[in-house]
């Protein structure tokens, strides 16, 4: 969602628009190597990114991105658009590869009916660079809104969040055994209030989630585990200047890495070093070989060596003000991010 919140302090004598809110803390600057062409439909309409990496040839990587008036894109390292499915209403994405018959899952939240939670499945065609349907899961009553993936370490097993828009998150069990996978609803837990952007760390069984207005929360992600939540940030004004919007993790080692957050309202990106979520600093993308970024809904970031221009990995986020042009995502170096917070390793 995107929000900017105004104080009086800014409104400044014969400024015709008024400035944004900034967050005090130090807020570094990198710029983003790639842009993707902008999508085709008009306002608030790119939303969500999710990365593919192709380990024999990390160069032909493919980022896979929602447009919530059209469907889903698929873009190359250099930003073009290779592909796109045609599919109204889907929000938020995420992907896996579960192997057999269907390689590469991609599933994103359907918002097509408002009153009715569903997930809209694909397969990804790696050599097409294309999405195939395969199925839209039943969730429950409410409007779908955020949505992740996890796999389970232990036994492989997936699972699907979809966070709905009043902060409820109903976990989906995911059978991708048959020709066409089925899902059953595992538990459901809660947050207060409107809620959207989440992660799943597969190493540790964490589920992190952003309520807009508040912060950033995490649950055990076990279909067995408690439903009460642990506050790890607030959306204070500081850290993060709300809207919390797409949250992506940078994991290393057991346990540790970073997890980023998306502080929409500052048109920044709050880090945290895990295991314990400590603050270690902020950054934005200005403008550079192409322009910067404002009011970010969905991150993404993935490491390892994807190319001379992304060595230790990618981070892709959405660009929600592209003007003159209508919205699109943009491509960073992780290792910029890392160089200009001086953070460790990964």
């Amino acid at each position: 969602m995107r929000t900017i919140i105004w104080t009086l302090p800014f409104l400044l004598a014969g400024c015709a628009t008024p400035q944004p809110a900034w967050s005090p803390l130090p807020t570094a600057s990198v710029t983003a190597k790639v842009e993707t062409q902008p999508v085709a439909s008009l306002d608030d309409a790119a939303d969500d990114p999710a990365i593919w990496r192709k380990a024999a040839n990390p160069g032909q990587s493919l980022i896979i991105a929602t447009d919530k008036r059209g469907g889903i894109h698929v873009y190359d390292l250099q930003g073009r658009q290779v592909g796109f499915t045609p599919s109204p209403r889907l929000n938020n994405v995420d992907l896996r590869d579960v192997g057999g018959s269907i390689g590469v899952l991609i599933a994103a939240s359907d918002r097509q009916d408002l009153a009715k939670a569903q997930m809209a499945l694909f397969r990804l065609d790696t050599v097409a660079k294309k999405l195939v349907p395969l199925v839209t899961l039943s969730v429950g009553q409410g409007e779908a809104y955020g949505m992740c993936l996890w796999q389970r370490a232990g036994d492989k097993k997936l699972f699907g969040f979809v966070v709905l828009k009043d902060g409820r998150i109903d976990q989906l069990e995911i059978n991708t055994n048959g020709s066409v996978p089925t899902s059953k609803v595992v538990r459901s837990m809660k947050l207060g209030t409107q809620s959207e952007g989440c992660v799943v760390d597969d190493r540790t069984g964490i589920l992190y989630v952003a309520e807009e207005d508040v912060g950033l929360w995490k649950f055990d992600a076990a279909p067995d585990g408690p439903v009460t939540a642990a506050a790890l940030a607030k959306a204070d004004g500081k850290e993060i200047v709300m809207d919390a919007e797409g949250v992506a993790l940078a994991p290393s080692g057991t346990d540790g890495g970073y997890v980023i957050v998306s502080s929409q309202g500052d048109n920044a990106y709050a880090v945290y070093q895990l295991p314990d979520a400590t603050y270690v600093g902020r950054f934005r993308v200005a403008d550079g070989s192409v322009d910067g970024v404002q009011e970010t809904d969905g991150i993404e970031l993935m490491l390892g060596d994807f190319g001379p221009e992304f060595p230790r990995g990618l981070l892709v986020v959405q660009d929600g003000d592209n003007l003159p042009e209508t919205q699109n995502f943009k491509l960073l170096s992780w290792a910029d991010v890392v160089e200009a917070l001086n953070l460790e390793a990964p």
